[in-house]
């Protein structure tokens, strides 16, 4: 008996095993309703708002361009791509509708459901603000403002925050004139947060745009 019982128990398990493997498909089909064939639309900005939290040790990827974008991203939106918070800022790095329009990109719907093009955005951004900026690269980095190391990735982080001008405004006035959004972050903070990255790999293009 005890024989008998130790020969078929083996068979009788590779049975059931096999009867989960191989079980009708439509089993474990998705319902179309779940199914997604096109980018979730989006009422901009009025029916989705999250409120972004700063987060104070964000992930450290070293001192090169993608360690400045991400950490930038990551104080922004904590890397959330689709993500619009309480001012109607959008994506992982939080562009407003009118820099977007600046860039050539007129669709909020399809910028906030389409990482590649948030990615794309960031970096003709970058390259905007490097030439508009450039001069003032030139004469300010390496310098110290209110105690601040002045450096290109600072500057250009400053300006994602508060645009060009206000950047501009700040080093030309050395820290008297300084720019505070509506969460209470400045652009002194985002050069001294934003020090030190190198962001040689984007050249600074006039009138970039996607």
């Amino acid at each position: 008996m005890r024989k008998w019982i130790s020969y078929f128990c083996p068979l009788i398990m590779i049975l059931i095993l096999t009867s989960f493997r191989f079980g009708p498909a439509s089993e474990l089909e998705v319902p179309a309703t779940l199914k997604v064939s096109k980018p979730t639309p989006v009422l901009f900005p009025q029916n989705k708002t999250y409120e972004v939290k700063t987060v104070v040790n964000p992930p450290f990827l070293g001192n090169s361009y993608v360690g400045f974008k991400e950490a930038l991203a990551f104080k922004e939106s904590q890397g959330d791509y689709f993500v619009i918070n309480t001012l109607g800022y959008l994506g992982k790095y939080q562009f407003g509708v009118g820099t977007l329009q600046l860039m050539g990109v007129y669709n909020a719907s399809n910028f906030l459901n389409d990482p590649e093009l948030q990615e794309k955005v960031f970096q003709v951004n970058v390259a905007r603000n490097k030439w508009i900026l450039r001069k003032d690269i030139q004469r300010y980095a390496g310098r110290r403002i209110g105690g601040i190391h002045i450096t290109e990735s600072g500057i250009l982080a400053a300006a994602h925050l508060a645009g060009a001008g206000n950047v501009k405004k700040y080093l030309r006035s050395y820290g008297q004139i300084d720019f505070e959004d509506a969460y209470g972050t400045t652009v002194r903070h985002y050069m001294k947060k934003f020090s030190g990255y190198d962001v040689s790999d984007v050249l600074p293009e006039r009138n970039a745009r996607i």
